[in-house]
């Protein structure tokens, strides 16, 4: 008996159910409040929203069904894309695993740096130990040229690979999923460490300033010091698994599905922060009032990084002689 064959995978926002065609312009989109995946559609002159899965429920669009699947899809794209429509195409994240954004030119070179920088390092430890610039070598000096060609040559004996060339294909196919955590290095943490130190320096410099600018300056150093030790130890964890060369390449797939694991997360983390780095961005910019950037700031750090049995209520903070203890606003 033959096996029916299995169903690609869709690359389009496609779904069947009559009742999609019948409501409009639809699309869907990640609610502002608590980024629940909800279909959108006009009433009016406004917007009514659906959590996706109370739909599914309203309309008995079983999960394993194509439009249940569909919708699994939609949901897990929106951490990839603002919105989609049907007829859109899914992010390349969802289809294949592949990014549908890109690093530079200068994140690849880094990140091709990087790994022949650990091969000389497991061919010549004491290369690794050097204190000179040895990465601006890795270019111009033909002796350093010349040991990365026999650590290549070295790391085919190793693997037990046909030839250097092949050694150099696997390290280009990692530099290039690298690449996107080099981009995130610059693009996520390094602007976050900046917003933490300004802070820092805001709550050092308030001593003239009222009681309550003070304590929401405290709250956003101690939630944007909590945010910013999860990534340091996300790109800490992802260097050190990559680290070792050898084991890398001759792992290659798993380590590209933990590399693309964290790229994702990563980059989830950055469409949540840029709003908060752009309102950073152009109060530099253009002046104005920091009071309602920190504010701003606060409320986005408390949803996510106050423990869940201490969100107190922004607005009870805010209120002449609130009481300090905070109110069990959120669990989840």
């Amino acid at each position: 008996m033959l096996e029916a064959p299995e169903t690609p995978p869709r690359q389009v926002c496609v779904l069947e159910h009559a009742m999609f065609s019948r409501l409009g312009a639809i699309m869907f989109r990640r609610s502002l409040t608590d980024g629940t995946p909800m279909m959108i559609l006009p009433f009016g002159e406004r917007e009514a929203g659906l959590p996706l899965r109370s739909l599914q429920h309203a309309f008995g669009i079983a999960d394993g069904s194509p439009d249940g699947q569909m919708l699994g899809q939609i949901a897990e794209s929106l951490d990839f894309v603002t919105c989609l429509r049907p007829g859109d195409p899914l992010p390349a994240e969802v289809i294949n695993g592949r990014a549908s954004w890109e690093p530079s030119d200068a994140h690849r070179r880094t990140a091709a740096n990087r790994l022949r920088l650990q091969l000389l390092g497991w061919l010549d430890p004491a290369l690794a130990r050097e204190t000179g610039d040895i990465e601006a070598r890795l270019e111009n000096d033909p002796a350093i040229r010349a040991k990365v060609q026999a650590a290549f040559r070295g790391a085919a004996a190793a693997l037990e690979l046909a030839g250097s060339e092949e050694v150099v294909a696997l390290v280009t196919r990692l530099g290039e999923e690298l690449a996107y955590i080099e981009a995130l290095r610059e693009r996520l943490l390094a602007p976050v460490r900046a917003l933490v130190a300004r802070v820092g320096l805001m709550a050092r410099a308030t001593g003239r300033v009222d009681h309550q600018r003070r304590e929401d300056v405290a709250q956003v150093l101690r939630l944007g010091t909590l945010a910013l030790r999860q990534f340091r130890a996300r790109f800490v964890d992802v260097d050190a698994q990559t680290g070792e060369i050898i084991a890398t390449l001759r792992n290659a797939d798993s380590q590209i599905a933990y590399i693309r694991s964290n790229r994702d997360t990563l980059y989830r983390s950055l469409r949540a922060w840029q709003p908060i780095l752009e309102d950073w961005v152009r109060l530099d910019d253009a002046g104005g009032e920091v009071a309602p950037v920190i504010a701003t700031t606060y409320q986005f750090l408390a949803r996510r990084y106050l423990p869940t049995s201490e969100w107190p209520s922004f607005n009870s903070l805010r209120q002449a002689g609130a009481p300090r203890k905070p109110e069990h606003m959120m669990v989840w």
